[in-house]
């Protein structure tokens, strides 16, 4: 799976998501996960590619220039690795996340990040959409508690164990870290 045509796509893994505003969140591992994928990526020096969601909204902790929008220390882009920057839900909408994909020939991604039912499902659609053949890594991904428009509350897990459900076999195929890192150690 650790080739020159499969991306790691590391998404919003950022100081906001530890902020208590946001709620109970789902999978303390996740950012532990990602960076066991960052570190195999890198050792096979395959390509990485990271992004960071801008908030336009005045009161979000992703906005520019609040310590919510920076990226995790340990997630940091290595010298060398591209960063894109983004408003919306989706990466590719509004950068040039896209080109920069197939001007390499990566046709495949592996996505990690935050959150579940957010920006990692808008961007495995959109990739999936687009032909890329997507991987979303079920235990180095993460969300947050809900309230429906019915007042009924889903805790994070449920919501992050639904999404997951819907992208799988649809947009992605869905499977652990490790999984990954089994396919990685075989193809080695």
């Amino acid at each position: 799976m650790i080739d020159q045509q499969t991306a790691l796509l590391v998404i919003d893994i950022q100081q906001g998501m530890d902020d208590p505003s946001l709620g109970e969140r789902n999978n303390p591992d996740a950012e532990r996960n990602a960076v066991r994928l960052l570190d195999a990526w890198r050792h096979g020096g395959a390509p990485i590619v990271h992004v960071q969601h801008l908030s336009v909204r005045p009161d979000s902790v992703f906005r520019p220039g609040q310590p919510g929008a920076e990226l995790k220390p340990e997630v940091r882009p290595a010298p060398g690795e591209p960063h894109f920057q983004k408003r919306a839900n989706c990466a590719f909408i509004g950068t040039s996340l896209e080109a920069h994909l197939r001007g390499r020939d990566i046709r495949r991604l592996v996505i990690v990040g935050m959150m579940t039912d957010h920006c990692v499902s808008a961007t495995a659609r959109v990739a999936a959409d687009l032909g890329f053949a997507v991987t979303v890594v079920s235990d180095a991904t993460a969300t947050f508690e809900r309230t429906g428009p019915d007042g009924r509350h889903y805790d994070a897990d449920e919501i992050h164990r639904v999404e997951l459900a819907s992208l799988h076999r649809e947009f992605a195929t869905v499977c652990s870290a490790d999984d990954v890192l089994a396919q990685v150690a075989v193809r080695q």
